[in-house]
Protein backbone atom coordinates (compact mmCIF):
# COMPACT_ATOMS: atom_id res chain seq x y z
CA UNK A 1 0.00 0.00 0.00
CA UNK A 2 2.93 2.35 0.38
CA UNK A 3 4.41 1.66 -2.36
CA UNK A 4 1.37 2.38 -4.33
CA UNK A 5 0.65 5.53 -2.60
CA UNK A 6 4.42 6.48 -3.08
CA UNK A 7 3.91 6.09 -7.00
CA UNK A 8 0.70 8.35 -6.89
CA UNK A 9 2.38 11.17 -4.90
CA UNK A 10 5.94 10.58 -6.77
CA UNK A 11 3.65 10.63 -10.59
CA UNK A 12 1.41 13.90 -9.72
CA UNK A 13 4.86 15.76 -8.33
CA UNK A 14 7.55 15.33 -10.40
CA UNK A 15 7.04 11.95 -11.99
CA UNK A 16 5.10 12.72 -14.37
CA UNK A 17 7.78 15.36 -15.83
CA UNK A 18 10.72 13.01 -15.71
CA UNK A 19 9.09 9.94 -17.61
CA UNK A 20 7.77 12.46 -20.12
CA UNK A 21 12.01 13.50 -20.42
CA UNK A 22 12.65 10.07 -20.97
CA UNK A 23 10.41 9.36 -23.79
CA UNK A 24 11.11 12.53 -25.67
CA UNK A 25 14.44 11.62 -25.51
CA UNK A 26 13.14 7.67 -26.89
CA UNK A 27 11.51 9.57 -29.88
CA UNK A 28 14.27 11.48 -30.65
CA UNK A 29 16.78 8.03 -30.67
CA UNK A 30 14.19 6.53 -32.55
CA UNK A 31 14.33 9.09 -35.30
CA UNK A 32 17.64 7.06 -36.81
CA UNK A 33 17.77 3.51 -36.76
CA UNK A 34 21.16 3.30 -34.96
CA UNK A 35 19.11 5.06 -31.98
CA UNK A 36 16.90 2.35 -31.85
CA UNK A 37 18.43 0.29 -28.88
CA UNK A 38 18.43 3.52 -26.81
CA UNK A 39 15.28 4.88 -28.09
CA UNK A 40 13.78 1.14 -26.61
CA UNK A 41 15.73 1.71 -23.20
CA UNK A 42 14.15 5.09 -22.75
CA UNK A 43 10.66 3.95 -22.89
CA UNK A 44 11.17 1.51 -20.64
CA UNK A 45 13.40 3.67 -18.00
CA UNK A 46 10.80 6.18 -19.14
CA UNK A 47 7.63 4.09 -17.38
CA UNK A 48 10.26 3.29 -14.20
CA UNK A 49 10.20 7.25 -13.80
CA UNK A 50 6.35 7.08 -14.23
CA UNK A 51 6.53 5.04 -10.75
CA UNK A 52 9.84 3.92 -9.03
CA UNK A 53 8.91 2.45 -5.88
CA UNK A 54 8.74 -1.04 -5.98
CA UNK A 55 11.65 -1.67 -8.65
CA UNK A 56 15.40 -1.22 -8.33
CA UNK A 57 17.77 -0.99 -11.66
CA UNK A 58 20.94 -3.85 -11.39
CA UNK A 59 22.91 -5.39 -13.61
CA UNK A 60 21.78 -7.65 -16.55
CA UNK A 61 25.08 -9.61 -15.95
CA UNK A 62 23.86 -10.47 -12.36
CA UNK A 63 20.49 -11.90 -13.25
CA UNK A 64 21.51 -13.64 -16.77
CA UNK A 65 24.76 -14.91 -15.27
CA UNK A 66 26.80 -13.56 -18.25
CA UNK A 67 27.85 -11.35 -20.40
CA UNK A 68 26.01 -9.75 -23.46
CA UNK A 69 26.22 -7.39 -25.83
CA UNK A 70 25.41 -4.18 -23.27
CA UNK A 71 27.42 -5.81 -20.45
CA UNK A 72 30.71 -5.66 -22.46
CA UNK A 73 32.71 -3.63 -24.31
CA UNK A 74 29.65 -2.36 -26.52
CA UNK A 75 28.15 -1.60 -23.86
CA UNK A 76 30.59 1.10 -22.03
CA UNK A 77 30.90 2.59 -25.83
CA UNK A 78 27.11 2.61 -25.55
CA UNK A 79 27.01 4.44 -22.51
CA UNK A 80 29.97 6.94 -23.35
CA UNK A 81 27.80 7.90 -26.56
CA UNK A 82 24.51 7.77 -24.41
CA UNK A 83 26.04 10.03 -21.92
CA UNK A 84 27.18 12.75 -24.20
CA UNK A 85 23.68 12.71 -26.15
CA UNK A 86 21.00 12.50 -23.79
CA UNK A 87 22.19 11.21 -20.09
CA UNK A 88 23.78 14.07 -19.43
CA UNK A 89 20.45 16.08 -19.45
CA UNK A 90 18.68 13.50 -17.97
CA UNK A 91 20.74 13.16 -15.25
CA UNK A 92 21.12 16.85 -14.77
CA UNK A 93 16.94 17.00 -14.74
CA UNK A 94 17.06 14.17 -11.70
CA UNK A 95 19.53 15.84 -9.59
CA UNK A 96 18.11 19.52 -9.92
CA UNK A 97 14.80 17.32 -8.99
CA UNK A 98 16.44 15.72 -6.48
CA UNK A 99 17.51 18.75 -4.52
CA UNK A 100 14.49 20.14 -4.33
CA UNK A 101 12.79 17.34 -2.73
CA UNK A 102 15.29 17.09 -0.18
CA UNK A 103 14.14 20.86 0.94
CA UNK A 104 11.63 19.34 3.28
CA UNK A 105 11.91 15.68 5.20
CA UNK A 106 8.92 14.41 3.62
CA UNK A 107 10.51 14.56 0.12
CA UNK A 108 13.67 12.78 1.29
CA UNK A 109 12.12 9.55 0.13
CA UNK A 110 11.64 10.90 -3.23
CA UNK A 111 14.61 12.88 -3.69
CA UNK A 112 16.30 9.37 -2.76
CA UNK A 113 14.70 7.87 -6.35
CA UNK A 114 15.78 11.33 -8.07
CA UNK A 115 18.82 9.74 -7.20
CA UNK A 116 18.61 6.28 -8.68
CA UNK A 117 17.37 7.70 -11.70
CA UNK A 118 19.96 10.10 -12.03
CA UNK A 119 22.69 7.41 -11.53
CA UNK A 120 20.88 5.51 -14.23
CA UNK A 121 20.56 8.43 -16.71
CA UNK A 122 23.98 8.71 -16.44
CA UNK A 123 24.94 4.71 -17.75
CA UNK A 124 21.65 3.08 -18.89
CA UNK A 125 22.79 0.10 -20.71
CA UNK A 126 23.87 -3.50 -19.43
CA UNK A 127 21.17 -2.61 -16.84
CA UNK A 128 17.83 -4.64 -16.41
CA UNK A 129 14.81 -3.41 -14.15
CA UNK A 130 13.63 -5.82 -11.60
CA UNK A 131 10.61 -5.50 -8.48
CA UNK A 132 11.59 -5.16 -5.44
CA UNK A 133 10.91 -8.01 -2.49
Amino acid sequence: MIRILGNIIWFIFGGFVMGLSWWFFGLLCYLSIVGIPWGKACFTIGTFAFFPFGQTSVEREIITGHNDIGTGGLGALGNVIWFVCAGIWLGIGHLISALSCFVTIIGIPFGLQHLKLAKLAVAPIGKTLVPIG
